[in-house]
């Protein structure tokens, strides 16, 4: 079956950095998007970013925009998160997703995507 792994979070001052990675298993997602979502307790899962898996095309929302970037290495089956300048906004379980790509490129609900990852928890105090 294939799984999706997220791992990288952690607990970070504002203004500092990390990187998250999926990893997908059990074969290459070629055909499909990726995309990184976020949800913070009480409140709903947000869309972050997202990409091709051959990177060619991206999409990030407003909020992460200029801050965040989306990579991959098609080598080890895996996407980054790069997350820059974090304040405590940011803070949240995040999530990677896997949808089949096929018309339009942009999906930004969580209903849209069929693989989900367990979430890892970045936490962003002062």
């Amino acid at each position: 079956q294939v799984q999706l792994v997220e791992s990288g979070g952690g607990t970070v001052q504002t203004g500092d950095s990390l990187r998250l990675s999926c990893t997908a298993s059990g074969r290459t997602l070629s055909n499909y998007i990726i995309a990184w979502f976020r949800q913070a307790p009480g409140k709903e899962r947000e869309f972050v970013a997202s990409s091709s898996w051959s990177g060619s095309t991206i999409y990030y929302s407003d909020s992460v925009k200029g801050r965040f970037t989306i990579s991959r290495d098609n080598t080890k089956n895996t996407v980054y998160l790069q997350m820059n300048s974090l304040n405590s906004e940011d803070t949240a379980n995040y999530y990677c997703a896997g949808r089949e790509r096929s018309g339009p490129f942009v999906h930004t609900n969580p209903g849209e995507y069929e693989l989900w990852g367990q979430g890892t928890q970045v936490t962003v105090s002062s």
